[in-house]
């Protein structure tokens, strides 16, 4: 039996940052799976090159409990980290290496308990949800979501395990980005009436964007967070030749960061309006032509407090812990969870102060801790 220090130190050893496949780890843990006789489910992202992957421990019945990981870390390029950070490095009581908080630890504790939950008499399942590029903005939690509701029982619950120093996190922003591309008509400076200037128009959007932040930051929605209301970044805008070149193409990212009482498609509608019903014709005002696309890059769902969640409360019986629920500005694939029904918490191992930064580090108090959670929760599902 492995424990969960010796599985972190394979997981790691997986560079699943998210420019590159984590179908490596996929197929290990698949292989541990099949090992103790789980059945498991994979599924591809359109690339072939990425995996969601599906497994139930115990009975095939409804109200069982999800263990959800995204696979992915952040990139180690440009950090100085002081040891290979694809190799798990103990520093006294801390275990250093990419991914150990966010969120490796919590997977490896989970696959540690794969023996005793296989072993347990099981009434509800305990399911694990991985899934692929959550840190690109949540893109695999979608598809992963619908393949664990199309190939299991309702589950009751879902425990996001990302990290919280084990304590029950109950909110947090949404993350929706865009890339906004203009297509004019290039033309000289001096005879712009020829031309359509595409630089313009995604300043006039670019404009309109800073003004609805304006709008939600006068009207302050949820004090729990920091800041209280939804906000909006105008990121990057590339556009022009040269001075004498009218601007036939630009290109603006942008994003917003919802409250979850304001996490709809409403403030990038009110965007995409503006620009057909205002730029656009303005942009085809001189010669008929001129287009205004957008893209989505990133939609992570937020997560809302849940009033008397079953998931909460799951995780306060299974730590003891009696810390009041919180809300963070970062965003997780729980809120996908939580959109399809399943009551969901947020609560892992290590602290979120440690994750993306070099020399990641998680405390092996931490990790012991999480082993304690889940071994309580097989004890909670077992007849």
């Amino acid at each position: 039996m492995r424990g969960t220090r010796d599985l972190l130190a394979d997981l790691v050893g997986f560079d699943t940052t998210s420019a590159t496949s984590n179908l490596e780890l996929i197929a290990a843990v698949e292989a541990l799976l099949d090992t103790h006789g789980v059945p498991h489910s994979r599924q591809l992202d359109p690339t072939g090159t990425r995996a969601n992957l599906v497994a139930r421990i115990g009975p095939p019945v409804a109200g069982g409990v999800v263990l959800a990981a995204h696979t992915d870390c952040v990139p180690v390029e440009g950090q100085p980290w002081s040891s290979d950070p694809f190799t798990l490095t103990p520093d006294g009581d801390r275990l250093v290496g990419r991914g150990v908080t966010d969120m490796k630890g919590f997977l490896a504790s989970a696959l540690a308990q794969l023996p005793t939950m296989v072993a347990a008499e099981l009434t509800r399942p305990i399911l694990l949800l991985l899934t692929y590029d959550e840190e690109l903005g949540t893109v695999g939690a979608p598809a992963a979501v619908e393949l664990l509701l199309s190939t299991q029982p309702r589950p009751e619950a879902a425990i996001v395990g990302e990290p919280s120093l084990l304590a029950p996190v109950t909110a947090h922003k949404g993350v929706r980005a865009f890339t906004t591309v203009i297509e004019g008509v290039d033309g000289h400076s001096s005879q712009p009436q020829h031309a359509a200037n595409a630089l313009v128009a995604a300043a006039r959007i670019a404009t309109h964007i800073d003004d609805l932040a304006r709008r939600h930051r006068d009207a302050a929605a949820d004090p729990s967070f920091d800041p209280p209301y939804t906000t909006c970044n105008v990121a990057t805008l590339h556009a022009g030749q040269a001075i004498n070149i009218v601007p036939r193409r630009a290109e603006l990212t942008w994003e917003y960061r919802p409250v979850p009482a304001d996490d709809s498609d409403a403030l990038v509608a009110e965007v995409e309006r503006y620009a057909t019903e205002v730029v656009l014709p303005e942009l085809r005002a001189t010669t008929g032509r001129g287009t205004i696309t957008f893209r989505t890059d990133a939609a992570a769902r937020a997560l809302a407090p849940e009033q008397g969640g079953a998931a909460e409360a799951l995780v306060r019986r299974l730590t003891g812990s009696t810390a009041p629920a919180s809300s963070v500005p970062f965003a997780t694939d729980g809120g996908h969870l939580q959109a399809a029904g399943i009551s969901t918490v947020v609560c892992g191992p290590g602290s979120i102060e440690q994750a993306h930064r070099p020399d990641e580090w998680i405390a092996t108090e931490q990790l012991a801790a999480c082993d304690a959670m889940l071994a309580a929760l097989v004890e909670e599902l077992s007849a």
